[in-house]
């Protein structure tokens, strides 16, 4: 376990410190400018898709997860982020497709920048891949993009904080309170 838990915090540190800064910049304005968030992600990508949705929610956006009941209509103004691994999923493409006809802006997360995801968005942030043999018994499948896209996302939720004038006090007025 030690091996791994060390594998995994390595490997994702390295990935996080390679990501393009300057994406990061184009997907804090384009979270905050957006008139609705709507994130998609399938399996694992979506629940850290998930996750973050809530944190946005807390800060006061109008954030919506794809393929929910509840989820509206994408418009122009609105944004869309799309988490993939491979940045080959089907459905997470055809969203993406369709968003970009919308004339709505799409961000991908991805691991790769020359999959059809990335070539359908907007805004790529790609999280380059661990080249490393030993993720396929340490880390399998989408481990470390997973937990890298999750720590990428929580990082950006001060800088979110800070552009948007609030605190963590504020935040926790809009946190989940089960009665």
């Amino acid at each position: 376990m030690k091996e791994t838990s060390a594998f995994i915090l390595k490997e994702v540190q390295s990935a996080i410190e390679k990501v393009d800064d300057s994406k990061i910049d184009e997907i804090v304005d384009a979270i905050v400018s957006a008139k609705k968030i709507f994130i998609y992600g399938v399996g694992r990508s979506g629940l850290v898709g998930k996750s973050f949705a809530v944190r946005l929610v807390q800060m006061g956006l109008d954030v919506h997860f794809v393929g929910d009941m509840t989820t509206p209509i994408v418009e122009k103004e609105d944004l869309v982020i799309i988490i993939s691994n491979t940045g080959e999923t089907m459905s997470a493409v055809q969203t993406a497709n369709i968003v970009r006809r919308i004339g709505a802006t799409v961000v991908s997360v991805t691991s790769s920048y020359h999959s059809k995801l990335a070539i359908a968005s907007s805004i790529v942030l790609e999280i380059p891949p661990c080249r490393d043999e030993r993720r396929k018994q340490l880390a399998p499948l989408g481990t470390l993009f997973e937990v890298a896209t999750a720590i990428l996302l929580d990082s950006l939720v001060p800088v979110l904080m800070q552009r948007l004038n609030l605190t963590e006090a504020s935040l926790r007025k809009r946190h989940a309170i089960w009665v």
